[in-house]
């Protein structure tokens, strides 16, 4: 059998000077610094991190992780550097409710909304997520607190009331500073929404305060011929009079 000549044999894989090894791929400038799409190793791992966050796929990665290095001005990419390092310095959960605040000069984080006192004190909103609470404020309709479990009752994937801040929340309904006349359960209607809705109402029954939950129903704008048979039983069983 002949033998490869030198200058043609291929590269064994992890062998010095081929296209795969260490040694090529940490030579700046040269061909093994780049991956995929002739981008610079440095560039893609900004776009992979970039690819982390919710929403944001590997071609939206690419384009963002592009922009700051071509089309945005240096004090930009600056700018957005230094308020990511230091957002989880001064931004974390309001002590009082679990919503999203800055840290005040008494090293104390407290929301908009719990400060806000033109708001119903009286009226408590569970939400599983901050993402939940955002929407309800969008809508107008909520003018009372809110309170952020953080995580919905889920077996399944072993999360059990022991891991819902069930301490926390009863510590804020027995608060005689603002005592709350009724609890509006909003978490989602989902097979986990609906666990955690049922422990909550169970929990603060206990306690003698009025509990509500909200709403399920067809949405506004929709057809009642692709709407599932759960939520046209929930919009019939809560049917209001009319007229």
């Amino acid at each position: 059998m002949r033998s490869t000549p030198p200058s043609h044999r291929p590269f064994a894989a992890g062998a010095p000077g081929s296209p795969g090894s260490p040694a090529h791929a940490g030579r700046p400038g040269d061909a093994g610094s780049f991956v995929r799409g002739g981008l610079p190793a440095r560039l893609a791992r900004v776009a992979q991190m970039l690819a982390r966050l919710p929403g944001v796929g590997e071609k939206t990665a690419q384009r963002y992780a592009l922009f700051f290095a071509t089309t945005a001005d240096e004090a930009t990419a600056r700018e957005l550097g230094t308020e990511l390092v230091t957002l989880r310095e001064h931004v974390r959960p309001c002590e009082r409710c679990n919503h999203i605040a800055e840290v005040g000069e008494d090293g104390r984080a407290r929301c908009a909304i719990c400060l806000d006192t033109r708001r119903d004190g009286t009226l408590l909103c569970i939400v599983a997520r901050v993402q939940d609470l955002l929407a309800i404020e969008r809508s107008g309709a909520m003018r009372g607190r809110y309170f952020v479990l953080g995580r919905l009752l889920s077996p399944l994937e072993g999360v059990g009331a022991e891991d819902l801040p069930l301490e926390a929340l009863r510590s804020r309904l027995q608060d005689p500073g603002e005592p709350i006349r009724e609890v509006l359960v909003a978490t989602p209607p989902s097979v986990d929404g609906e666990a955690t809705a049922l422990l909550l109402a169970r929990e603060m029954g206990a306690m003698g305060i009025q509990v509500s939950r909200i709403a399920s129903g067809v949405p506004h704008g929709g057809d009642l011929e692709f709407a599932d048979q759960v939520t046209l039983g929930r919009a019939i069983e809560g049917r209001k009079s009319f007229g």
